[in-house]
């Protein structure tokens, strides 16, 4: 049987500021990336997101991101690879401390926006964010990122496990790399057309880009965005569609 993780963007409210129906979509995906604080999150979200992943039963991971909370992390900041692996280390350290708190486990690390996509991309950057999560986490974590790019290779050389993801809402370039939000077509809004491309990634490993192009890889985990407007029904379509083609659902200590 085929097995795959479904991950969402969580616990990215802060202050008096709410984002997403966290609680919505824990209900349908097995593991959370929680924003720790530097594109979204306060230590009281994070927290009570922890608690919220543990009730579930979802698995939890910590959404690493550059220093950004005006930019929700999406900004591309000139950063040496020595401050990405402290920035890294920082948050997953404060993200940690609250597993143990709730007498749960850390499972994996994702970074997060302009990190995540200049990393994809970039050796040197890839390879302090996998230094980080080694260090961090004894080599226990798992660290996720886009299929086919920096974050296996670097994965590699840190020794430590690699999940490959995909994303059920994001349009793809011909190079596998993510379509910019800045272009028309880059997020996909429509839930049955995201579950149905979801499905085919699953069980045949294949993607269409954007300019028509068949993409070939095999995801260990899918991201369900939390911050969009469908984001919970896109979830639950996605999940059904999912279970009725054969594929089983598992956190992604169980698929890597």
């Amino acid at each position: 049987m085929v097995k795959i993780d479904l991950n969402s963007d969580l616990g990215e409210s802060y202050g008096a500021w709410t984002m997403g129906d966290d609680k919505g979509v824990l209900g349908a995906v097995s593991s959370a990336n929680i924003a720790c604080g530097y594109h979204a999150g306060d230590p009281t979200v994070m927290h009570k997101t922890v608690s919220l992943c543990a009730e579930h039963g979802v698995a939890i991971g910590a959404h690493v991101s550059y220093p950004d909370l005006v930019g929700f992390g999406r900004r591309d900041i000139a950063c040496s690879a020595d401050e990405v692996y402290d920035y890294c280390v920082y948050q997953i350290g404060a993200l940690d401390a609250f597993c143990r708190a709730n007498g749960t486990a850390l499972q994996h690390v994702k970074p997060h926006g302009a990190m995540y996509n200049r990393a994809a991309k970039d050796a040197a950057l890839a390879d302090a964010i996998a230094r980080a999560v080694k260090d961090a986490c004894g080599g226990e974590a798992i660290l996720m990122g886009l299929a086919n790019s920096e974050f296996e290779r670097a994965s590699e050389r840190a020794g430590i496990r690699f999940a490959a993801e995909a994303f059920a809402d994001r349009a793809y370039l011909s190079d596998g790399n993510l379509v910019p939000r800045s272009r028309p077509g880059a997020v996909i809004h429509d839930a049955q057309a995201a579950a149905e491309r979801v499905v085919r990634m699953a069980t045949e490993g294949k993607v269409a880009s954007i300019e028509g192009d068949e993409i070939l890889f095999r995801p260990h985990s899918i991201c369900m965005h939390g911050d969009t407007a469908e984001a919970v029904e896109m979830a639950r379509v996605t999940r059904g569609m999912l279970e009725s083609a054969g594929v089983r659902i598992a956190p992604l200590r169980e698929v890597v």
